[in-house]
């Protein structure tokens, strides 16, 4: 989707533009090369979170305007809203990559990992020894080989769980990587306040949606909690707090024996009837039919 000059790219476009997807499901995307992309879009804007393994030769490229250069055993971090640019690479030149739309992210991230994230962001590209990378590579592996082979008893929530260890185990190795000291002295405030706001919202099990609420918590007024971030997402505060809601929802309703109103309970919800109208203001659907939808309990 075109959006002024810049292309935007959802999961759900990414089979239009390359056609040698090993899996992709709208919220699940796995990929082991990007060379036979034509051109590779002179300019895009990615929606959703992506994570880059380079296993032979080098990859050339501008994240936000900024240049990075990877090489082999090199990973890079491309975070959702970052506009990519200027895309090169050897002629040898192979990866593997995993991409995961926005809530599914959310719900793998607990406080540890967000800190992790947050060095990232601002360290988006790192060199992994032979060990992390082959690690790496086995989880890959293994989520490859489950749904190449779905009379396994392929099932996407099983995925789910290997993407979370995965996760953590990339994560941990990363976070090696960086100083381990907390960094707040470098940090401006306005990264700060977004820092321990994306760490709230990992913490309180999505149950609490009010942003005056996070906005007292940090000492802030929620219009500056608000600015805050979209400077550094380009969404609100009340955004990011129903992003990591709905995934908690979406995973409670697909993956839970719970019922309706016990999931309406978990998520703190008083009242159905407002909880029905959240879920469909979100998902354009009402919990009962998401979950019909989605092939529930079959």
């Amino acid at each position: 989707m075109k959006q002024g000059n810049i292309t935007q790219l959802d999961l759900h476009d990414v089979p239009q533009v390359y056609h040698n997807l090993k899996y992709n499901d709208g919220e699940i995307c796995f990929a082991d090369n990007i060379t036979s992309i034509p051109g590779l879009m002179s300019q895009f804007r990615v929606n959703f979170i992506a994570y880059v393994i380079v296993l032979e030769g080098s990859l050339t490229l501008e994240l936000n305007t900024v240049p990075y250069q990877l090489e082999k055993n090199c990973s890079l971090f491309v975070d959702r809203k970052m506009v990519v640019t200027g895309v090169k690479h050897s002629d040898d030149f192979r990866c593997v990559i995993c991409a995961l739309s926005t809530d599914i992210g959310f719900s793998f991230f607990n406080k540890s990992l967000m800190q992790s994230v947050m060095h990232l962001l601002a360290n988006p590209v790192i060199t992994m020894n032979q060990d992390e990378v082959d690690l790496m590579l086995k989880y890959y592996e293994l989520l490859v080989f489950k749904m190449d082979h779905p009379e396994m008893n392929f099932a996407r929530e099983t995925v789910r769980d290997i993407i979370r260890c995965f996760a953590y185990d990339l994560l941990s190795n990363i976070t090696k990587h960086f100083n381990q000291g907390d960094g707040d002295d470098m940090l401006r405030q306005s990264d700060r306040i977004f820092r321990k706001f994306m760490l709230l919202l990992a913490e309180n099990s999505n149950v609490n949606r009010s942003v005056k609420s996070y906005a007292d918590e940090l000492c802030v007024s929620p219009k500056y909690l608000t600015s805050v971030c979209r400077k550094h997402s380009d969404s609100t505060a009340s955004e990011l707090i129903a992003t990591s809601v709905m995934s908690r929802v979406k995973q409670l309703l697909l993956y839970s024996d719970l019922s309706i109103k016990e999931v309406a309970g978990e998520m703190g919800f008083d009242n159905l009837s407002f909880f029905g109208k959240y879920v469909k203001k979100h998902l354009g659907l009402s919990p009962n039919h998401y979950r019909k939808a989605n092939g529930y309990g079959k």
